[in-house]
């Protein structure tokens, strides 16, 4: 019993003393990389600070590699973070000159794009184009992508789409409907209501007493 005891003890001994030599070991380990990652970074210099050109430029960049911008978003922008005017526009300039800002191009793409995607009509997409600053030349010149006849065609799928979610109600109450979604996506109300007029006649509706616009 006793030997047993006394055995014990210096097992104990000897894994205490091992224990403490490999923490100190691990210690100086630790102490060592942490010294060297602060001696780093203490030795690292420190970068000068971006002048405002080097942060209108910056800022630029970042937004025109999200999506496509105007001008005056980019300036809008610039002037948020206190960017001067004087050098907003010189950088502004700049990326015109190089081709990384070119409204033209813009409003072209946006037209196409919205009125594939979500059946916008001319007067929509210009208070689009307006409300992101192109000038109302280049709008003009987007919008004669789009034609009377192209807009109506637009308008028929727009209106055979949302039919058969009005079946069921009363006529008034679906024309209303439908002429109102037309309304919204900027078709011109006597086109709208000719569009829906028809739509109905072709699903067997009578619309003999409302008469066609402008008749």
């Amino acid at each position: 019993m006793g030997e047993q005891e006394r055995g014990g003890g210096a097992d104990g001994g000897e894994d205490h003393r091992e224990g403490g030599r490999e923490g100190g070991r691990r210690g100086r380990r630790e102490g060592g990389r942490g010294g060297r990652r602060a001696e780093g970074r203490e030795d690292r210099p420190e970068l000068p600070p971006q002048t405002p050109e080097e942060q209108a430029r910056a800022i630029c960049l970042r937004l025109l590699t999200g999506m496509p911008r105007t001008r005056r978003q980019l300036a809008d922008a610039l002037a948020k973070r206190d960017i001067p005017e004087e050098v907003a526009e010189q950088v502004l300039s700049r990326f015109e000159e190089v081709g990384l800002i070119d409204d033209a191009a813009f409003a072209e793409a946006w037209v196409e794009a919205r009125h594939r995607g979500r059946g916008l009509a001319r007067r929509a997409l210009a208070q689009e184009l307006r409300t992101k600053g192109v000038e109302p030349t280049l709008v003009q010149e987007a919008l004669e992508q789009l034609d009377s006849d192209q807009e109506e065609e637009t308008a028929r799928e727009l209106v055979e789409r949302k039919l058969r979610t009005t079946r069921g109600l009363e006529r008034d109450k679906r024309i209303r409907r439908l002429a109102g979604m037309l309304a919204r996506k900027g078709y011109p109300q006597g086109m709208a209501l000719q569009v829906v007029r028809r739509a109905l006649e072709a699903e067997g509706e009578n619309t003999d007493d409302l008469g066609y616009p402008g008749s």
